[in-house]
């Protein structure tokens, strides 16, 4: 918990910090961007979990200059299972090549439980409560070439199930590959570590991204593999595909 309250204050002095630099602009603009998607198998934000069931993602992100609110909903299509992240992030460099993000949230999980109702088993849907942080470091080597690593601590809020989970990831995106004249691919292959409750994981993820440069949609598959876990549940291999509706919106306000 001692990184999530750090990464919490430095996110409240961070948006003081931005309302205060916008209390003399006469103009202010917040974008509104993200995606909608369905998919044969919702993978968590770490990868090693999934639904596995087809779902819904929701990807939005409302951003005013440094600061960010960014939704992260999963949930199957009759929305028994899933989760849903609140991420608050603010980019605390931003240089032509390197920047840092921070960012906190609370997330709320759905998972299917059986109880004991006068004697007949009844399965129900229960909330299991989360509040996490990270760190995200980043240094852009070409325009269309990129480095990222990622560390990521949460930490349960109830006193059963699943305590603490700590991930560090490293990726590479390389985008814009131009396959013709309008289809444009990115790949984006990655690989971390994962420590909950005590158990370890290693494992490798690739992600491929399909888009057309004229249209709002693009077909996004990844898979992932195990190099070696301990984790109760783990599953060598997993795969998923993804049809992704993508929006972009700009919204100026004068004062």
């Amino acid at each position: 918990m001692k990184l999530f309250k750090v990464l919490a204050t430095a996110s409240i002095v961070s948006i003081q910090a931005v309302y205060s630099q916008q209390a003399d602009s006469t103009q202010n603009t917040i974008n509104f961007s993200g995606s909608v998607g369905i998919t044969n198998n919702g993978f968590s934000i770490i990868p090693t979990f999934s639904l596995n069931s087809p779902a819904v993602i929701i990807l939005p992100s409302w951003r005013k200059k440094r600061l960010s609110f960014d939704p992260d909903i999963r949930l199957v299509l009759d929305g028994r299972k899933g989760g849903m992240v609140f991420w608050l992030r603010y980019r605390l460099i931003e240089q032509k090549k390197f920047s840092l993000r921070l960012g906190v949230h609370p997330a709320f999980s759905f998972i299917r439980k059986t109880i004991d109702d006068n004697g007949k088993p009844l399965e129900i849907t229960e909330m299991l409560r989360f509040a996490a942080g990270e760190v995200v470091p980043a240094y852009e080597i070409t325009p269309n070439w990129r480095v990222e690593a990622t560390y990521f601590h949460g930490s349960a809020l109830q006193k059963y199930g699943p305590r603490y989970a700590d991930v560090l990831f490293f990726n590479t995106s390389i985008s814009n590959i131009r396959l013709s004249k309008h289809l444009r691919f990115q790949l984006t292959p990655m690989v971390y570590f994962l420590d909950t409750d005590g158990y370890q994981g290693n494992y490798i993820l690739i992600t491929g991204v399909l888009s057309h440069k004229n249209l709002p949609f693009s077909i996004q598959s990844s898979i992932n593999q195990t190099f070696s876990s301990d984790i109760p549940g783990n599953k060598d291999f997993m795969w998923m595909v993804l049809l992704n509706y993508h929006f972009n919106k700009n919204f100026k306000r004068v004062k």
